[in-house]
């Protein structure tokens, strides 16, 4: 019974049936008719021009995407806890050739203006400390939390007002709008670039990088590139990418996921360090009562001495979640 991560989940069948699909003679990288279509219909999708490439791992597009942003003398503001930060192995400042990460602070992972002046006001304007290019905010949250799209448009417009490209995270950006209930858009305004997450969502190996800005879009081509990320056979990533959108698959698996995690936030109740807005749950719980659980067969990591997170996915089984839901209860 596997809490550990939605990125276990299965390849959902739609997925694979677009892969099949696309299993024929088609022109080579991302010159194909299924790579084509990518443009319009994200254009569609978030209601305004944008151009759409596609990346095998979730690391290659926020790192691209923020190379795209940032010279390597730049800086790129995030939260401490932001992916980019603790879990991409050093990527950023690998792709970016040098740019540094610049920490903020926010509640539940979540950065703010207030937050974002702070740190500003402590870098001096001159050439000796490193001058921030660009910010990046995580739409869920490390924590699972949810900008709002208040919230959103004010870290888009502090942002401008600092002169500094937004950047969107959007690993689990599907269980956010979701949860959110709001168009796309609402939940990412404002960004030149948002990487649009489609592994942990049911899809095997594709993830969108989506850019509101041609010329960093242009920048990026060539990254790619440099990077080893264009694929020869680029139609089967489009494919998965397609079969997540059309049709709104995207949203369906996601909110499968937030509702699972919503039956298992109401077993937790006070235990619960985070409000649940996503597919995250980081639950308190001691060292005797997580061997408990993992002794009845749940799986999941802990977090710190006295927590553990548990994530849902598109796929969770409805009755490990309920036996999980009780398991807590009964603690």
């Amino acid at each position: 019974m596997q809490f550990l991560s939605d990125n276990a989940a299965a390849v959902h069948p739609r997925v694979w049936d677009a892969m099949r699909a696309a299993d024929a003679p088609q022109p080579p990288y991302d010159t194909d008719a299924l790579s084509q279509q990518l443009d319009a219909v994200f254009a569609d999708l978030f209601g305004r021009p944008c151009t759409v490439l596609w990346v095998a791992t979730g690391t290659a597009a926020n790192c691209l995407a923020l190379a795209s942003m940032v010279p390597p003398h730049g800086g790129v503001i995030c939260h401490r806890e932001a992916h980019i930060e603790t879990d991409e192995g050093g990527a950023p400042g690998f792709y970016t050739h040098g740019a540094k990460l610049i920490l903020a602070e926010g509640e539940g992972a979540k950065l703010t203006p207030a937050s974002l002046d702070a740190v500003i006001a402590g870098i001096r304007k001159d050439v000796h400390q490193v001058q921030p290019q660009a910010v990046s905010v995580t739409q869920a949250s490390e924590y699972g939390r949810a900008y709002r799209p208040a919230e959103m448009a004010a870290m888009a417009a502090a942002a401008q007002a600092h002169g500094l490209a937004l950047h969107v995270d959007g690993a689990r950006f599907a269980n956010a709008v979701a949860y959110l209930n709001c168009s796309p858009w609402e939940a990412c305004q404002g960004a030149a670039a948002l990487s649009f997450g489609c592994v942990k969502n049911g899809g095997m190996s594709a993830e969108a990088l989506v850019f509101f800005d041609e010329e960093l879009a242009d920048v990026a081509r060539l990254r790619r590139k440099r990077a080893g990320h264009l694929q020869s056979k680029g139609r089967f990533l489009a494919a998965q990418v397609l079969a997540m959108v059309e049709g709104g698959l995207w949203l369906d698996n996601a909110r499968a996921a937030n509702a699972a995690a919503q039956e298992l936030a109401g077993a937790a109740g006070e235990r619960l360090l985070h409000p649940v807005e996503a597919n995250e749950l980081f639950v308190r719980l001691n060292s005797a009562e997580r061997d408990a659980l993992r002794r009845a067969g749940f799986s999941f990591y802990d977090w710190g001495a006295d927590a553990a997170r548990l994530v849902t996915a598109w796929n969770s089984d409805p009755g490990h979640v309920a036996a999980l839901a009780r398991a807590i209860a009964a603690l």
